[in-house]
């Protein structure tokens, strides 16, 4: 398991609310799970400097500028929390995000949501599209207004929302490792009943709800260490969005999302059901990628959510 504790987590930046967000929720992660922070602006690289050609003089103000930047959002994080300026120059700002957390090993990214979303909810930038197409690690994505949260209210509980697709491995493995390393309690949520063909029965949706319902909570009791439990949720409602907007979520919460089977191994694609419940969910989003069996590790084949 990619359990965080002890681990890094890159958070990027940028001087806006939405980086404000991001530094606020990967604070509370890594205080939660014992890990360290890495802030990081990423500025465009010379290659893509049109507009501007290449100047040591110019470079130098913009990495300044970047260091004081980081210096001012490092300043709201709490002192027991470690935590390592960084500024790089990559063609993309996600690009410059991943081969950081690839170098470090880091467990996680963290985002916030594009400017103009609603307050707690999360509406999707250049930067989250791309690392949602490209990331090899959990991507962490923070919603409008989670900054204002209170630095001490940590990680209340992690949800897994479970699919109807097989291969939850991956989905399932991840949430068990945040629950430890936070000490948060794990709420497993089937969305079976609204993630069937609305041509189906819908006395066949109730039974195969309750069905799935049984099933996930058996393979996840099998899978849970030991002194780790987990309630089991089954959604309810016209659409996966009525159903996440109908379900109760605590301000310190994570909701941990599958990436889609159409993913490439250990690579993010942003399924059509977790793109529906980002419109809807009020807490931050955990988006894992599919993997392939490693050395010590389940098989897993990816988990459409």
């Amino acid at each position: 398991m990619s359990a965080p504790t002890g681990g890094r987590i890159v958070v990027g930046y940028t001087a806006t609310d939405a980086g404000a967000d991001a530094v606020a929720l990967g604070a509370r992660l890594a205080a939660a799970s014992g890990s360290e922070l890495d802030l990081v602006v990423v500025l465009p690289s010379d290659q893509r400097s049109v507009i501007t050609p290449p100047d040591a003089s110019y470079d130098r103000y913009l990495q300044d500028q970047a260091h004081a930047w980081l210096a001012a959002a490092a300043a709201g994080i709490p002192d027991a929390t470690p935590r390592t300026p960084h500024v790089r120059f990559a063609d993309s700002f996600a690009e410059g995000l991943i081969a950081l957390a690839d170098e470090l090993g880091a467990t996680h990214i963290v985002v916030g949501a594009a400017n103009g979303g609603r307050r707690g909810r999360h509406r999707l930038g250049t930067v989250a599209n791309e690392l949602l197409h490209s990331s090899d690690v959990p991507v962490v994505l923070a919603p409008e207004g989670t900054r204002s949260l209170d630095a001490a209210a940590g990680i209340t509980r992690v949800t897994a929302a479970i699919g109807t697709r097989p291969g939850a491995e991956a989905l399932l493995e991840e949430s068990i490792s945040l629950a430890v390393a936070t000490g948060a309690p794990l709420r497993l949520l089937s969305l079976v009943s609204v993630d069937l063909p609305a041509s189906v029965d819908t006395g066949v949706i109730r039974i195969a709800g309750a069905a799935h319902a049984d099933d996930v909570l058996g393979k996840a009791l099998d899978a849970l260490p030991a002194g780790v439990e987990a309630d089991v949720v089954v959604a309810r409602g016209d659409s996966i969005e009525d159903a996440v907007s109908h379900l109760a979520w605590e301000p310190g919460e994570l909701a941990v999302v599958g990436s889609s089977r159409l993913a490439q191994p250990r690579r993010l694609f942003l399924g059509s059901t977790a793109a529906k419940m980002l419109h809807e969910l009020p807490v931050p989003m955990v988006v894992v990628p599919r993997t392939r069996q490693t050395p010590g590790s389940h098989q897993t084949e990816g988990e459409r959510a």
